[in-house]
């Protein structure tokens, strides 16, 4: 089966270019520790937003260590005191200039005086020039996120595996990543074959996939394919919406494999009772 622009070698390259950028990574987490920090915010906005809420989701499991994701467009309005000079702010941005991302740092510089590590994929851009620790590359934010989560945990005391696990990223993530996206080809023709035109399509994450399915359902289907969409947790699904899933309701549920699994393996489990969609 044809994959359409599917560059196997150049998602390879890609994955295998944001690995390598683990050392950088962790000699500005490293002096950031050695410093001293009092917690972490993962900032950001739509898809940002969408990722940080996973890597909050990730160190929230694992780590005692303070941290949360905060919506730009919200703290321009409501701020928040939890973020202070010993806050490490974390960005990413396609271009470097999102308006609430940009306004947001603004703000943060100017009042409080917080670290910010900017991840941009431009080369040039304001989000850049506002970092005090700054990385350009392209793509591949949620590994960019986590790579910088893992290291905050590492240097707590808090993932004995750490080593071992990266060690096995470098060898073999890059190319098990592509073949999930071969796997799951024939899968995707049939799914966009039966819902291409759904008048409304639910969308049910949990855990480290709630940030994914929250991005699928807005991020993809209404933006870039004007098709409607609702995203709800699964924690919150049988507390409103399953009581207008008929039939025919199009329903999709993303499974992780995190703490939070079961949650949504109750949602899969009762949704075939009322639903064929």
């Amino acid at each position: 089966m044809e994959m359409i622009k599917f560059n196997e070698q150049e998602k390879i390259d890609s994955v295998n270019g944001a690995l390598a950028l683990r050392p950088q990574i962790n000699e500005i987490v490293d002096e950031i520790c050695e410093r001293g920090y009092s917690n972490i915010c993962w900032l950001g906005v739509g898809g940002t937003w969408a990722s940080a809420m996973q890597a909050t989701v990730h160190m929230k499991e694992m780590s005692a260590i303070e941290t949360w994701a905060e919506n730009a467009a919200e703290y321009l309005t409501t701020g928040n005191k939890r973020i202070t000079k010993d806050t490490v702010v974390i960005i990413s941005s396609v271009t470097g200039n999102t308006k609430e991302v940009v306004d947001a740092i603004k703000k943060i510089k100017a009042e409080v005086g917080s670290t910010v590590i900017s991840f941009v994929d431009a080369k040039e851009a304001i989000l850049l020039d506002l970092g005090d620790y700054k990385i350009s590359y392209p793509v591949n934010e949620q590994l960019k996120f986590f790579m910088v989560a893992d290291r905050f945990m590492f240097n707590n005391g808090e993932l004995e595996d750490y080593e071992d696990m990266y060690a096995e990223f470098d060898k073999y993530l890059a190319e098990a990543l592509v073949e999930v996206e071969k796997k799951a080809e024939p899968f995707a023709v049939e799914f966009a074959k039966k819902h291409w035109n759904d008048e409304m399509h639910y969308f049910v994450g949990a855990g480290n996939q709630w940030g994914a399915t929250y991005s699928y359902a807005m991020c993809y289907w209404e933006e870039q394919l004007w098709l409607k969409t609702k995203s709800i947790t699964s924690n919150e699904f049988f507390h409103g919406m399953f009581e207008i899933v008929t039939k025919e309701t199009p329903v999709t549920i993303y499974i992780g494999e995190d703490a939070q699994r079961p949650l949504s393996e109750r949602v899969a489990n009762f949704i075939p009772r009322i639903c064929e969609n």
